[in-house]
């Protein structure tokens, strides 16, 4: 094979096998026996790293060999990203029209970190941001923040884990906008705290208006976080939440309008707050507590509560007070 004016030409077997190694990358492609020939400009022309060099034909297990330099906050190897090119290369098998899609969203990558900025950057751009300038953007914290790179992989983890309609990691990488809402927001979090003000509530504006869900870049979030559906999810600018939370659609953490300063919710760990929820004002909600869907919250939960209703009320067994 050989790559030359931009163009990648690629031969392949007569069992129509192909494998293509772009960036460190080897990629198997399945195409039509006895074309003899593929033209693959078409499907590189979105993608980035842009290809120049070379390719050649290697093993796809040799992506073994390329995984990230990452320690999962379990200890264990990192197994995500290697587990979301298996996800893929199956569904390219199954759906042989969305080799292109998977081939530019995943394949041309060789980290999670290097496919996300891609993957959000095109996502989020328009006529005046280019996807290139928000590539450089999301790419510069994501391949330098090591808490940022294991939240993404609990992330993941924990949409898999506690959302049934999650059917595989790559599923959820490219298709769960809570997800990636909440990638976005850990790029502007970082951001604002270098103080770049400017660029990390563009990022949040951008969200808002493709995903929907609206969270102040000075907002502190935990890892493995669930946002479920995440539609109309509004979280503002001194919220905190902690870590293993879940979130469904229309869920407000906001403040009541009448103080200013730190005016908005604290979450603890493991905590669930139902759809249309509204939890407002400088107020905790203790470790493990659960609030019913539609509740309106204007007092402290504690720890391994059920709070329903409006106002909200604990539910502990026959005892209801109201909070």
């Amino acid at each position: 094979m050989l790559a030359a004016d931009g163009v990648l030409a690629a031969h392949w077997d007569d069992r129509g096998i192909e494998t293509v190694r772009t960036g460190g990358i080897q990629v198997v492609m399945v195409v039509e026996v006895g074309r003899g020939r593929l033209l693959c400009s078409e499907v590189l022309k979105f993608c980035r790293p842009h290809v120049s060099n070379l390719v050649s034909c290697n093993s796809i297990h040799q992506y073994e060999q390329k995984l990230p330099d990452v320690t999962p906050h379990d200890g264990g190897d990192d197994h995500v990203w290697l587990k979301i090119l298996e996800e893929a290369k199956s569904d390219m098998e199954q759906e042989p029209i969305l080799s292109k899609y998977y081939f530019s969203s995943v394949f041309l990558h060789n980290s999670l970190e290097t496919a996300l900025a891609n993957h959000l950057a095109i996502k989020l751009s328009n006529s005046n941001i280019t996807s290139d300038t928000l590539y450089g953007v999301f790419l510069s914290v994501l391949s330098e923040d090591v808490e940022i790179k294991r939240a993404i992989r609990d992330d993941l983890r924990a949409v898999k884990e506690r959302d049934p309609a999650c059917i595989s990691f790559v599923h959820c990488f490219l298709n769960f906008k809570g997800f990636l809402a909440c990638q976005a927001h850990r790029v502007a979090h970082k951001l604002w705290s270098q103080g770049r003000i400017a660029v990390a509530l563009l990022i949040q504006n951008r969200v808002s208006e493709v995903f929907a869900v609206d969270i102040h870049p000075a907002a502190k979030i935990g890892w493995g976080i669930l946002l479920d559906h995440a539609t109309g999810v509004v979280i503002g600018e001194t919220a905190v939440i902690g870590n293993d939370v879940s979130i469904l659609h229309n869920v407000t953490l906001g403040g009541t309008g009448k103080v200013s300063g730190d005016r908005h919710p604290k979450i603890g760990d493991g905590v669930l707050i139902g759809a249309g929820t509204k939890v407002l004002g400088n107020i905790k909600i203790g470790e493990g507590a659960k609030i019913g869907a539609a509740s309106v919250v204007l007092k402290e939960v504690p720890p391994k509560a059920t709070a329903v209703g409006n106002p909200a009320r604990m539910v502990r067994g026959n005892d209801r007070p109201k909070l």
